[in-house]
This record gives structure tokens, C-alpha cells and sequence, in this order.
């Protein structure tokens, strides 16, 4: 009976550890592409609430544990190599950036296949990720819609 108490400490303390590997880890390659650009602002491993279809009757919505990297022409949203969110000048979403008190979301997409991903800064400058933000997305997308 003891030994079956002991594994299962053991497969929890497991679990818990593969759990708290950092999100913060880029492939070399896109890593060198991110500092090549210069890094304004990055923030690893935070709560971001993602949302498909954000409005509808069909929205769902998950908390998901990820990274984000910010330059001066990329936002990047990922958890390692695994990418959330990209947005660049090539991209051709319609792509929003809104501030709701302490909170930052980023809106790509429209209608049924919009999504949007919303954090809160770990610094507290929601105001100045807010900024950083919109100056990527004005040069990307079908123009930046960006209310405050």
C-alpha cells in the first residue's frame, strides 16, 4: 500500500514538473531573426485568454500559458517553437490592438474566424505595451483598428 502512495507522489511531482518548463524558448533560427530586428519588448511564460470567434453565440475561450516578443515588425505569441500569434507587415488579417484597464488584447480575423489574444503585461505598462503593439500592427493587415 505504501509503495502505491510513493509512485503516485512521484507521477504528481512528475507531472508538475514537465508543467513549469518556460514557454520562453525560440528555435535558433527565428530566435536570430527577432534579434536581428531588435527585441522593445518580450515577456515570458503569461496567462494569455484566448478567444475564437470572439461575439458570437459559438465564441469559445481558453487561458493558455505563452510568450510573447515584440519588435519593431513583428509580434510573436509562442509557446517555444510552437507559434500562437504572428503578425508582421505581410500579414493580411485585419488586426486590432485594444486596452481595457490593466489588460492588452490583440483581435487578427474577422467574424467566425477571428481570435484574440489578451494578457496583462507583467510590468504593468499597459499603456506603453499598448503603443508597441500598435506600431507593428499599423504596418500590417488591411489597417489597424485600434480602440482604447
Amino acid at each position: 500500500m505504501r509503495t502505491a502512495a510513493t509512485v503516485l507522489v512521484f507521477f504528481f511531482l512528475g507531472i508538475v514538473a514537465c508543467g513549469a518548463r518556460s514557454t520562453a524558448e525560440l528555435p535558433a533560427q527565428l530566435e536570430a531573426r527577432v534579434t536581428s530586428e531588435g527585441v522593445v519588448r518580450r515577456a515570458a511564460d503569461l496567462i494569455f485568454r484566448y478567444t475564437e470567434a470572439p461575439g458570437r453565440r459559438t465564441a469559445r475561450w481558453e487561458d493558455r500559458r505563452a510568450s510573447i516578443v515584440v519588435t519593431p515588425k513583428t509580434i510573436l505569441i509562442h509557446k517555444n517553437a510552437k507559434i500562437g500569434l504572428e503578425i508582421t507587415p505581410r500579414t493580411r488579417r485585419d488586426v486590432a490592438v485594444e486596452r481595457d484597464g490593466s489588460r492588452v488584447r490583440l483581435r487578427a480575423g474577422q467574424g467566425r474566424s477571428e481570435e484574440l489574444w489578451s494578457f496583462v503585461p507583467p510590468d504593468g505598462d499597459a499603456a506603453g505595451w499598448t503603443k508597441d503593439l500598435r506600431a507593428v500592427t499599423r504596418k500590417a493587415g488591411r489597417g489597424s483598428k485600434g480602440g482604447e
